[in-house]
């Protein structure tokens, strides 16, 4: 026992420094911290180090602890998700967002869906509905977390097409995550607990109609702080909301990111930040990269033979054209610039962290197989690596101060921070750029013509 939990420490030593040192690398050479975070776990996964010294590391006692671990990691990263997104951008996002967001989801589902077939039939699927479906939900996702702090490393989130990218990257979210919890819920039905699907709906209700009140009753008030009770009393809530959900089928992770959905914004902004900067500390420093080598450890890429290189090859065909093309089209016909659609197109490609907990949820439920997971997990990660070098030369850094300061005025490139939430994965930062006469902030994202 005494072994066990030294080596249990031991182990979440090795993983948060391998976190942050390939984290700081991967920023180094141009790409998200993410990136890195993720390679960190792929890394001490048998890829690399085999299943001989992997099982030596972590095992099957030690995996159960950080498999724990990594399910707290992802309710907090779930609610953090929900609870960042910014419903005043939503309202005001237009129907260039509604339709970027729309399109980017149904277009590389759709070409999920017919790869999946394809798939299913070679590695011999027996529940071909629940995969199919899955495969499509999973080519559709966009990390929002990601694509902003991509968007604030490069200074990009006051741009009019960083501004649209976050709106209709969050609708994209809204539906994506919906329709995930649909496919999770039909793949978990089963015998006598089916019954249970019938509460799903009540369940949503119950979150929108009487919990949502509850906690705007409770929180929104002048001058509210997170005390300890306030945080007690929301850890609670956000406890009891994942396992209703996990109850009725539709999964722990949704039942977290709908508890951060409903948390009230409008008045309570001192509470939303010390709360997302609470959480967002402990999620990304210690939980989530335990996550990353959990989801990790059932990465085997040194298995990958040719037929798989085809495999992935197709996948990476689907997934980018897909999510270019289903953002891309609407945002010109909505009146962005060329240069502004591959922009917006490129941002929407990203996946990153967000792909990686559904593909996780994918395999402990039993739709992948640890073969395509693998496959998936790498598209996960170059499909977010394709972000920086693209951005890099499509949309430079003297172009991003040009457009800030032809959109807001002289000197908005260096304006301070202070308005407009802008979802960051672990960090609530906000923006409030400095404004020329008669223009408005970012929250006014729709004329989408004042875009690069």
């Amino acid at each position: 026992m005494r072994d066990a939990v030294a080596l249990l420490l031991l182990d979440l030593a090795i993983i948060i420094g391998a976190a942050r040192l390939l984290s700081a690398a991967a920023k180094r050479i141009g790409q998200p911290p993410v990136v890195g975070e993720i390679m960190a776990g792929v890394l001490m996964g048998p890829t690399l180090f085999g299943t001989t010294i992997t099982g030596t590391m972590f095992p099957d006692e030690i995996r159960l602890a950080l498999d724990a671990l990594a399910k707290v990691g992802l309710v907090l990263f779930m609610f953090i998700v929900g609870y960042e997104i910014d419903k005043r951008m939503l309202r005001s996002s237009g129907r260039t967002a509604v339709g970027v967001a729309t399109c980017s989801v149904a277009l590389p589902l759709a070409g999920g869906v017919l790869l999946a077939f394809w798939l299913a039939d070679r590695h011999e699927v027996t529940r071909v509905v629940p995969f199919v479906l899955f495969i499509g939900v999973a080519m559709a996702i966009t990390a929002l977390p990601v694509m902003a702090r991509i968007l604030t490393d490069r200074g990009m989130q006051r741009t009019p097409v960083g501004g649209l990218a976050l709106i209709s990257a969050a609708v994209g979210d809204v539906l994506a995550w919906t329709l995930l919890a649909g496919v999770i819920t039909l793949a978990g039905a089963a015998g006598g607990e089916v019954y249970r699907l019938a509460f799903a709906v009540p369940y949503v209700a119950v979150m929108f109609l009487v919990v949502r009140p509850l906690l705007r009753r409770m929180l929104a008030r002048p001058g509210a702080q997170l005390t300890p009770r306030v945080f007690a009393a929301i850890l609670v809530g956000l406890l009891l909301s994942c396992a209703g959900a996990e109850w009725v089928g539709a999964h722990f992770i949704f039942g977290a990111f709908l508890f951060g959905v409903v948390m009230p914004r409008e008045g309570t902004e001192n509470l939303h930040r010390e709360t997302l900067d609470r959480l967002g500390w402990v999620s990304e420093t210690l939980l989530l990269p335990v996550f990353f080598v959990v989801a990790g450890l059932n990465v085997n890429l040194s298995t990958v033979g040719p037929n798989q290189v085809a495999e992935l090859g197709l996948i990476l065909l689907v997934a980018v054209v897909g999510k270019f093309v289903g953002a891309y089209v609407p945002a010109r016909l909505g009146g962005l610039p060329t240069r502004g659609s591959v922009v917006l197109a490129t941002l929407m490609n990203t996946r990153g962290l967000t792909e990686i907990v559904v593909l996780t949820v994918g395999l402990q439920v039993g739709i992948l197989s640890p073969g395509l997971y693998s496959l998936m997990v790498l598209m996960a990660v170059i499909t977010t690596m394709m972000a920086g070098p693209i951005l890099l030369r499509v949309y430079p850094a003297w172009r991003v101060r040009s457009d800030l300061e032809a959109f807001y005025g002289a000197g908005a490139a260096e304006a301070g921070s202070g308005g407009v939430v802008t979802p960051i994965r672990g960090r609530h930062r906000t923006v409030r750029p400095a404004t020329a006469a008669g223009r408005s902030g970012p929250e006014d994202t729709g004329p989408a013509e004042k875009a690069a």
